[in-house]
């Protein structure tokens, strides 16, 4: 006992506060002397489950995300998915050879595995039609643009026909997530003043661009005749039949 209140007393006048004297006392108090444990750190409870989960999906072992099936989470409050821009116009049919069962190719895609090449397309002439101009839209992410081009006069595109990233940059998702990609063909009666839209990005007034297309650069309304559109999916190419790719994603 003397010797305790001996330490105590020179810790306190010699080295007060130091780290050794209070872990020395700390040591030494009844209850780690007794053997008792401490208690073991707590989970918190209010801990923020956006650390505990990731947003979309469940971790594989390799951290990355796996598409469970959930629904595509929007990617702003003004999220609207458009399944037709131009409703109550006229349609015809245009047809793509990278459209099959429903699902487009990869080649048209900006991945590991595509060539980043614009879809073949092919329609009958528009009666009237001075132009075309086309649209690839990602439906599922707020009128994410991936192909913009006017001025058309063809009416048969081969593969690659758009120049890539200025005019074309192909379907890119990642996430395991699959999106439906839509490409509207339309027919114009004269050139518009400016083709709207900020390739390779969101754009939620895509809706918007479409419609202002009936206006040309004259100032004249009614200037769409008609339009058609090929629609298909595409999924992540990393997440197929269960596995997942080690290979870089973009090109």
């Amino acid at each position: 006992m003397k010797r305790k209140v001996f330490a105590i007393i020179m810790c306190a006048t010699v080295l007060a506060g130091t780290s050794g004297c209070f872990r020395q006392l700390v040591e030494e108090s009844p209850s780690t002397a007794a053997g008792t444990e401490e208690p073991s750190e707590a989970v918190s409870s209010t801990a923020d489950p956006a650390e505990q989960t990731s947003a979309g999906g469940n971790d594989d072992a390799s951290g990355l995300l796996v598409d469970d099936g959930s629904e595509y989470p929007p990617e702003t409050e003004a999220f609207v998915e458009f399944s037709d821009y131009l409703p109550g116009f006229a349609t015809f049919e245009v047809t793509s050879e990278d459209l099959v069962d429903g699902r487009w190719a990869d080649i048209i895609s900006n991945t590991h595995i595509g060539e980043n090449e614009s879809p073949e397309l092919k329609w009958e002439p528009v009666e009237g039609a001075g132009q075309y101009v086309i649209y690839m839209v990602d439906r599922n992410s707020n009128g994410y643009l991936h192909w913009k081009s006017e001025g058309i006069t063809e009416t048969e595109l081969p593969h690659g026909w758009a120049h890539k990233l200025t005019e074309y940059n192909g379907p890119h998702i990642g996430h395991g997530y699959t999106h439906t990609f839509d490409v509207y063909v339309i027919a114009l009666k004269a050139p518009v003043e400016r083709l709207k839209g900020a390739l390779n990005a969101v754009n939620p007034r895509m809706q918007e661009f479409f419609l202002e297309l009936d206006t040309d650069s004259e100032g004249n309304t009614g200037n769409i005749i008609a339009y058609g559109k090929v629609s298909g999916l595409y999924t992540d190419a990393r997440f197929r039949n269960g596995k997942v790719s080690t290979e870089p994603y973009y090109m």
